[in-house]
């Protein structure tokens, strides 16, 4: 939906050589932020893009900027201490009035407004755990009331509000930044794909598919980094969740509204015009598992039906991001390297976590010391919770890495897909990845993941193959849609008519 209803962006691709004090990598909120702030801090900076300005996560997010990130903060005491749990609050908070900051200064018609943000519960048996979390976000200094009174259509147990959050139109704000960076002499290209990065003795050089960008610091700011020395890929998990925009025939909830329990429903006012409607955004399960299939939008779209007068739903997408072990982003100079920072990790609040984050890259760059830096620093270890999870986890991607190579056995054959259908077939004696178009084409691809080996799988819902190790995307002719792939999935030859 925002990208939709955003103007498209027309930036030239990189043809050639390059250079800049500092190369930013994605032009998403945390990779444009960083590169407006470096700029003001005099530094010349380059972005690139793979596709276009804000065309990732950051355009299919549900356009919350809060600190109310549902229960979190009793839980990071818990994993963290209060100190480190204190910095996340702090960061996250602060970086709500960034965002509205800069919105005013590069005079962004986003649709910003304030409103207040809830967590609720629907049951008293739920009540436990909102009380918990109120408490402790009051001891870490945020604005946190309990309440039963909510804009909600219907009745709640208990919610915990936040006052004085935001809601925007995410795309409009990126173009907002993009346009400021580049009037400030930033240079800024998209349909440039990254492929590798070097560190040399006095300078790092990115390489892209259309040349080279020397610099002597680059920002990795690719939702997952794409040149991974610091393992991020097995210590982060991926999920994917689902939206919906509908237009309603009463006025919407004015506040940003999201369940304390499971099924999650997350919903926030979607300004169209001079009419109110409702964004809802749930359904979310890790990357390339579960039924990864349209019933998802389904499911949201009865709950809605349900609960408020429903003109008519006009958008559906979904998105995807990374949770790490220890449920707080790793944002600083990634283990191993002397000139690449990172940012990954935001836990699906990424309009605050990657504003936080941008700002702690800019002062990593220019030498300042950042008081969030603590608890957000790439270069930690976590305790043994978090190493207990990382070990966990990794023991499940080997597992998977077995069985899907087991269960390419078996594949049936091409002729057996119907138009718009997808799946993994056998050709000339082994499983493939086919999908035949609406017109009969079929589009066969290899089923090994370029990112590591892990076997790729059909997503009905979005025609893509994801891979449910690392996260990485691929469209149905095999195209990188998401990293940390950078290289296509290799085609296989299908005869026509099969």
């Amino acid at each position: 939906m925002w990208l939709a209803t955003t103007d498209q962006t027309d930036h030239p691709r990189l043809d050639g050589d390059t250079g800049a004090d500092v190369a930013v990598v994605g032009a998403g909120i945390t990779g444009l932020t960083a590169a407006l702030l470096l700029q003001r801090d005099g530094a010349r900076v380059v972005v690139i893009e793979a596709r276009r300005v804000g065309a990732g996560t950051t355009g299919h997010t549900t356009g919350k900027v809060t600190s109310q990130h549902g229960l979190a903060y009793r839980d990071l005491i818990d994993r963290h201490g209060e100190q480190r749990a204190g910095l996340y609050a702090q960061a996250n908070q602060q970086a709500v009035e960034s965002v509205a900051a800069l919105a005013r200064e590069t005079a962004a018609d986003c649709q910003l407004e304030r409103a207040p943000a809830y967590v609720y519960a629907l049951t008293s048996a739920q009540q436990g755990p909102v009380e918990a979390e109120h408490a402790a976000a009051l001891h870490l200094g945020l604005p946190a009331t309990l309440t039963t009174d909510t804009d909600l259509p219907f009745e709640v147990a208990l919610a915990l509000r936040f006052d004085d959050q935001v809601h925007l139109h995410p795309g409009r704000y990126l173009a907002a930044l993009a346009r400021a960076f580049t009037a400030g002499g930033g240079r800024l290209f998209e349909h440039t794909r990254a492929v590798g990065l070097d560190e040399r003795r006095d300078h790092a050089v990115v390489r892209t598919e259309g040349g080279d960008v020397r610099a002597e610091h680059v920002v990795v700011a690719t939702l997952l980094p794409f040149a991974d020395r610091g393992g991020f890929f097995a210590r982060t998990r991926p999920t994917r969740a689902y939206g919906i925009a509908a237009r309603l025939r009463n006025e919407a909830p004015a506040g940003m509204h999201i369940s304390s329990a499971a099924p999650t429903r997350s919903t926030r006012p979607w300004i169209d015009g001079d009419r109110r409607g409702l964004v809802v955004v749930g359904e979310g399960h890790p990357t390339g598992e579960g039924d990864e299939s349209p019933r998802h939008w389904g499911d949201l779209e009865r709950w809605t039906r349900n609960h408020f007068g429903v003109e008519s739903f006009e958008y559906r997408w979904s998105s995807q991001d990374y949770t790490t072990v220890d449920e707080i982003p790793y944002v600083g100079r990634s283990p191993r390297t002397a000139r690449t920072l990172v940012a990954t990790g935001f836990r699906k609040w990424g309009l605050t976590n990657g504003t936080a984050a941008a700002h702690i890259l800019a002062d990593v760059v220019a030498g300042r010391d950042n008081p969030w830096l603590e608890a957000f620093d790439a270069r930690r270890v976590g305790g043994a919770t978090a190493l207990r999870k990382l070990v966990e986890g990794n023991v499940e991607v080997a597992t998977r890495f077995v069985k899907d190579r087991l269960s390419r056995r078996g594949a049936g054959p091409v002729g057996d897909l119907s138009p718009g259908e997808g799946g993994v077939v056998e050709v000339d004696g082994r499983a493939v990845g086919a999908y035949r178009d609406a017109g009969g084409a079929v589009h066969a691809v290899d089923l090994t993941c370029t990112h590591l080996g892990c076997t790729v799988r059909w997503n009905a819902a979005e025609t893509s193959w994801d891979c449910p190790c690392h996260g990485s995307r691929f469209s149905h002719d095999g195209a990188v849609l998401d990293g940390p792939a950078v290289t296509p999935l290799d085609r296989i030859e299908v005869e026509p008519g099969a």
